[in-house]
């Protein structure tokens, strides 16, 4: 998983903001409706207060409006948006005044507005809006026998929720009762809509939206450019480590270490630290084959005299073998210094080595002709130039370890069948390619990709062999990346022998012919 999945899901702990805010909400609507029951109770309770023991006051004519002082009681104490009705022991209603249609005033216009009215499509489908397109007739029922009005003329405040009749709106009533010294005349009954508390509802949920909306947008921009610059660093520093490792394993350079004072700079300074280590360990290494073939010159060099002068010296006949063994070493050891100094060198010289451009035909045909290793050689060659830009030197140095790889490992007599070692060099593909092909056995399966290696040798031990360290593919591997291009060994395809192919970029630069 990427780091920028992870801080993603990070990210989704924001989620909880909505439903805070959600929870915030419907506690909000529960106190506003707790406070509009409050104050509507409040209203019939000072009606009905201002109507106590004035009977003279409730003598009127059921289903006129009321008049004089009456009026004036009624249109003072009455709310804005509420309609009040008095109904008296008889189930008659007395009077009747205001509106619930009054509609409410529009919101002032907030900060985050604009936001608003980007999620509104959005939330007017998951939210209802309140209307004043609903049926606000007074029913018979809730005056004959609604249990609102009949609580108060019982002698108890009461108040209750209901639908209009068409369902459309949710009504409030709260009653009150007008008492006439210890008897209860009439009751008061102010009815309201849930319409302003919807909308103050609905407003605040459609600003938690908006406010999660933009919470979820700066802070998924925040964490994602957050986690792209973790990640920049974390590549960065990957490249820097790929690139100072080349394909021999050698350090080519030392990154530098970040000044940064976190945990990634941290990683950086201690892999600008590894890698400095390795450089000097690798160097170590890379010339101690060079100081030691230099160093064991010197002891050679006295123990090859001392053999030389023991022979000028009378010695017992059985003497003679003893001698024989210690000089069949010496030369052994010589011949290990030797091609020690010589890796060392080549390592040394493809590094520095100028480069010219070459026809590899001419390379090619020059060092077949003197091959011999005992088996015989076929060279196929194209017509036309093969232009590469390289040393001429070291590629045909590259085929002559070719060649003697090639003969130390072709069947001999029958068993080869009279097969010539081939050497072929074509063109495709903008590269020259280099082919060696012999019959002889198939490659080990265990050194698959370790051939050209340094040090790694299939070859079997003989008793008095000439020595083998490992060395000839490897400084095949290094001319070959020298000249740009690759060596890979495979089998035929009938499982016959062998095939080394080097694959070099061509030349087509001026000169071309």
């Amino acid at each position: 998983m990427s780091l920028r999945v992870q801080v993603v899901l990070v990210a989704l702990v924001l989620a909880v903001i909505p439903l805070v805010g959600y929870v915030h909400v419907k506690q909000m609507e529960k106190l506003l409706r707790e406070g509009q029951e409050q104050a509507l109770l409040a209203t019939a309770r000072a009606i009905a207060t201002a109507l106590h023991d004035r009977p003279q006051l409730l003598e009127l004519r059921a289903g006129q409006p009321a008049s004089g002082e009456m009026r004036l009681i009624l249109q003072s104490l009455s709310r804005a948006d509420s309609r009040i009705w008095i109904v008296d022991q008889n189930q008659r209603l007395l009077a009747i005044a205001g509106d619930l249609k009054k509609p409410s005033p529009p919101p002032e216009p907030g900060p985050l507005e604009f936001a608003v009215r980007l999620v509104r499509p959005v939330t007017n489908y998951l939210l209802e809006p309140p209307t004043q397109d609903f049926d606000d007739a007074l029913p018979e029922q809730e005056i004959a026998s609604g249990p609102v009005a009949a609580s108060a003329l019982q002698g108890v405040p009461s108040r209750r929720w209901r639908q209009s009749p068409d369902s459309r709106a949710v009504i409030l009533a709260a009653s009150y009762p007008v008492w006439d010294g210890e008897q209860v005349v009439a009751a008061v009954v102010a009815e309201e809509t849930t319409n302003r508390i919807r909308s103050v509802y609905n407003r605040a949920m459609e600003q938690v939206v908006a406010v999660t909306l933009i919470a979820f947008v700066l802070g998924a921009l925040t964490l994602l450019f957050f986690a792209s610059r973790l990640s920049t660093r974390l590549r960065r520093l990957r490249d820097e480590a790929e690139a100072a490792i080349d394909s021999q394993g050698r350090v080519t350079r030392v990154i530098a270490g970040s000044a940064a004072r976190d945990e990634i700079g941290d990683l950086s300074r201690s892999v600008s630290t590894m890698l400095a280590r390795l450089a000097q360990y690798t160097s170590y290494l890379e010339n101690m084959a060079g100081r030691l073939s230099h160093e064991l010159r010197t002891p050679v060099t006295v123990v090859r005299s001392s053999l030389e002068n023991l022979k000028l010296q009378p010695l017992p006949p059985d003497a003679g073998v003893y001698l024989a063994r210690a000089n069949d070493g010496l030369k052994r050891l010589d011949t290990i210094l030797t091609r020690m100094s010589e890796a060392t060198r080549l390592e040394q010289l493809v590094r520095k080595e100028e480069r010219e451009r070459f026809d590899a035909r001419e390379v090619v045909r020059g060092c077949a002709s003197g091959y011999s290793f005992g088996k015989r050689f076929e060279v196929d060659v194209p017509e036309t130039p093969v232009w590469l830009n390289g040393a001429p030197d070291l590629y045909a140095q590259m085929l002559d370890k070719l060649a003697a790889n090639a003969a130390d490992f072709s069947y001999g007599g029958k068993e080869a069948g009279d097969e010539p070692i081939r050497i072929r060099l074509d063109t495709r593909d903008g590269h020259a390619i280099l082919t060696v092909s012999n019959r002889g056995p198939r490659l080990p399966e265990s050194m698959a990709g370790k051939l050209f290696e340094s040090m790694v040798s299939v070859r079997p031990s003989k008793s008095g062999a000439e020595p083998h360290l490992g060395l000839g593919l490897y400084i095949v591997r290094l001319i070959a990346e020298f000249h740009g291009g690759t060596a890979r060994a495979m089998d035929r395809e009938d499982g016959s022998g062998v095939v080394v192919k080097v694959r070099t970029p061509l030349n087509s630069g001026s000169g071309s012919q």
